[in-house]
């Protein structure tokens, strides 16, 4: 059969197709380079960096849940510790204390007038006659303590009898406590630093109630009368002997005068005894890790102590200190030498300060050296 032009494209032959042939690296091209241009004469050529060596890869660790758990309860706790006195602080009653006029200079150290009132005019009939108060209209201090922390040398705890004959300004001479009734804080401290020669940094005052409240958050304080004590006064009746009273006892304890052989120098000795035994178990374990005491402790002072509007928080922070060392038998704790405790005045029955005694004492205090008192404890 005759093929046909029509359909010679079906029938026509294809060239055969070359196959393909791989190249040897000797006969491909090399590829064209070109160096790159030398730098200029007198660059200075500076090497690569090494490579960085490979970083070994960290399996990352889970904290374990109860460890986590145990953090979050210490950074609580921690929190708790802080917060409760600084709140305490803040909601605190201030009093207005600093004086008007001419005043000592900034001396070294801190010095606070610590002050218990005996004013009646907040306590109720029942917490009057629960507390042996009286009746007494007025307001006086039964206790004033001047609390040193020095530059140099041991804290000093110094008491101030309250029928201390001194010169009040403005009042003649009188009763160290009458200075109190006559014009508040800011007379007592003009009349403290007028007849010591010490600056008062800071002030704080605590009522009939802030000792049984204080003593009460506590559980109890421990003091050890050295005689037994019958006393119609201050409604106080206890054994010779170390045994834990409640906050009523402990009151009626620092308040009692008239059964005690010394009078006001026996009150005051028991005064700083008391504060003692309190700063002692304020400060300890047992106190700091029990929260609903450690609560109840900080509540209790910011309701009954008062605190002077310039006395700051650092001065406080001093205060504690001082007051810890004495605790500890570090500090010294001492009653402003007396020449005559029973000296007849105008005033009555007085206590009248060694002159050249007490004069050495407040010019160590007034100095922040108190390194030469170490005879006076």
């Amino acid at each position: 059969m005759a093929r046909s032009d029509d359909l010679e494209w079906l029938y026509r032959d294809e060239p055969e197709v070359e196959p393909t042939r791989v190249l040897s690296t000797q006969e491909a091209p090399e590829p064209q380079y070109a160096p790159p241009p030398p730098p200029p004469r007198g660059t200075r050529v500076q090497s690569p960096p090494p490579p960085a060596p490979p970083q070994p890869t960290r399996r990352r660790r889970r904290r374990h849940p109860f460890l986590r758990f145990v953090g979050t309860l210490l950074v609580l706790w921690l929190v708790f510790l802080i917060g409760t006195p600084l709140y305490a602080w803040f909601v605190g009653t201030r009093v207005e204390s600093a004086p008007s006029g001419e005043r000592p200079a900034a001396q070294p150290g801190k010095t606070v007038l610590l002050v218990g009132s005996d004013a009646r005019d907040n306590l109720s009939a029942e917490d009057r006659a629960r507390l042996g108060t009286g009746s007494t209209e007025g307001r006086r201090t039964d206790t004033m303590m001047l609390m040193h922390t020095p530059a140099e040398g041991k804290p000093v705890l110094l008491s101030l009898p309250r029928d201390s004959y001194v010169s009040i300004p403005g009042h003649k001479k009188n009763k160290l406590n009458a200075a109190y009734a006559f014009g508040g804080a800011p007379l007592l401290v003009q009349t403290v630093e007028a007849n010591t020669g010490i600056r008062v940094d800071g002030y704080l005052e605590v009522g009939f109630l802030g000792v049984v409240d204080v003593v009460d958050a506590l559980g109890g304080v421990e003091v050890c009368p050295q005689f037994d004590i019958d006393d119609r006064d201050s409604h106080l009746k206890l054994s010779k002997g170390c045994q834990t009273v409640d906050g009523v006892t402990a009151l009626g304890y620092v308040r009692m005068r008239k059964g005690d052989p010394k009078g006001d120098l026996g009150r005051v000795e028991r005064q700083r005894e008391t504060i003692g035994a309190i700063s002692k178990k304020a400060a300890s374990p047992m106190t700091v890790l029990n929260p609903v005491r450690y609560w109840q402790l900080n509540m209790a002072a910011s309701k009954s102590l008062a605190r002077g509007d310039d006395t700051g928080l650092g001065t406080m922070v001093a205060v504690a200190q001082g007051f810890l060392s004495t605790v500890t038998g570090s500090g010294l704790s001492l009653t402003v030498p007396i020449s005559d405790d029973n000296a007849q005045t105008g005033a009555g029955s007085s206590v009248i300060w060694h002159e050249a005694k007490s004069q050495e004492v407040f010019g160590a205090i007034a100095s922040g050296n108190t390194t030469a008192l170490e005879s006076y404890r």
